[in-house]
């Protein structure tokens, strides 16, 4: 499915999300209210036409040096204030789009399509002591934390290490964008050119990304990148950034979206209220015959059975002094079932512990957001409370071990 981007609205939503990312506002509805009010007030003033949209000039200056990761962005506070007094006088730096090979700026990609990757798997060979340093410099990475270990892995493969020189252009603006880039070391300027002059509207330190603006919007570069001290950057190729991470991750929310839907359990729940639970969970791999969770054990999470098998073991706390007192599956859970509720509906110790047979990946939400977004479906779980005592009933001949 192929669907047609107006006019104006990459940049419209680009500045938007920029500016989300640097103030973090508390309501996000209220500050996009406000947002484009002023925008809208700026165009009326400056007369612009309905076709287009004029960003106001803070915002343009943040998003065209393109720090993703806010925090990042170093040394620019006080250029900030210095530049408060002069917003409603700059313009922001026109970009020929028309002048730049057609395969990227206008290059439609869509994470829903082409489910099976065409493209080649990249893998730069690096040395122990490069991959500590890489991984090292990835911690922190906004873009990579919903990543899973396996495409975490993948990413790390792919990136290749690029070490820079004083003055060294690491992107030009206009130019088509190629690489993102994670910062191991050294201090980078932004620049926008502002008329005939560039103008520096912030700094990297140390620490960082940027580029990747460019791959996600499909536009030519928004700012110059040069490096002011000897660095070392660490890069990601266009195709293998949207393959492994825009692509990925849009697979992944719409995974769980579909998969939390799947669920019983959560079938009564309104659909903001699961995707609620789908921005909340973690995601967790076992090995064959590794425990999950251990009989006795204060409970701090609730599982869901993505994929795999899970067993269920419980010993007899009525024959805990007696030898023969072993663990006896009780159950076994698969995908779409979950265990690990009881502990958190009745306020007691773990009843039982839990094995992964085979590889098993599980979801797993906390106690806090098990409380806060399944209360509606503590009843249906109490209602399970007499089943499981039927079961201890005919393995133990009693249940008092889940009544204790």
């Amino acid at each position: 499915m192929s669907i047609e981007i107006p006019a104006g609205l990459t940049e419209l939503l680009q500045g938007y999300t920029v500016e989300v990312l640097r103030q973090r506002p508390p309501d996000l509805v209220e500050f996009a209210i406000q947002y484009f009010t002023r925008i809208r007030e700026t165009r009326s003033q400056d007369g612009a036409g309905a076709g287009g949209v004029k960003p106001l000039g803070k915002e343009v200056r943040i998003s065209e040096g393109e720090p993703m990761q806010t925090e990042s962005n170093g040394d620019d506070a006080e250029q900030d204030e210095d530049e408060e007094d002069d917003d409603s006088d700059f313009e922001p730096p026109v970009i020929n789009r028309f002048s730049r090979r057609v395969s990227v700026c206008a290059e439609a990609f869509n994470p829903d399509e082409e489910e099976e990757d065409t493209e080649p798997r990249v893998v730069h060979p690096k040395t122990d002591e490069q991959r500590c340093r890489l991984q090292e410099a990835c911690l922190d990475i906004l873009l990579f934390k919903s990543l899973d270990p396996e495409q975490m892995s993948q990413v790390l493969d792919a990136m290749f290490e690029h070490r820079v020189q004083p003055q060294e252009h690491v992107i030009d603006q206009g130019d088509d964008g190629d690489n993102f880039y994670v910062i191991e070391r050294g201090v980078y300027d932004i620049l926008v050119q502002k008329g005939e002059q560039s103008v520096c509207v912030g700094q990297y330190n140390n620490r960082g990304s940027f580029g990747e603006l460019a791959l996600m919007y499909n536009t030519p570069r928004a700012a110059t990148i040069i490096a002011t001290t000897e660095g070392a950057l660490w890069g990601l190729d266009r195709v293998t950034f949207r393959r492994l991470v825009l692509k990925n991750n849009a697979k992944k929310r719409k995974t769980y979206e579909t998969f939390v839907e799947s669920v019983p359990l959560l079938k009564s729940l309104e659909l903001q209220e699961r995707m609620k639970i789908v921005d909340v969970i973690g995601v967790k791999n076992y090995q064959d015959g590794e425990r999950i969770i251990t009989q006795g054990d204060k409970a701090d999470c609730f599982y869901i059975v993505e994929s795999g098998e899970v067993r269920i073991m419980m010993k007899s706390k009525t024959k805990a002094d007696q030898q023969d007192n072993a663990e006896v599956e009780i159950a076994r859970c698969s995908h779409g079932q979950y265990f690990g509720e009881l502990a958190l509906v009745t306020n007691k110790p773990r009843a039982a512990s839990a094995y992964a047979v085979g590889g098993v990946k599980c979801l797993i939400m906390d106690i806090q957001a098990f409380e806060r977004l399944l209360g509606s479906c503590k009843e249906i779980m109490k209602r399970n409370i007499s089943h499981y005592e039927e079961q201890l009933v005919a393995l133990f001949g009693s249940s008092m071990d889940l009544r204790d």
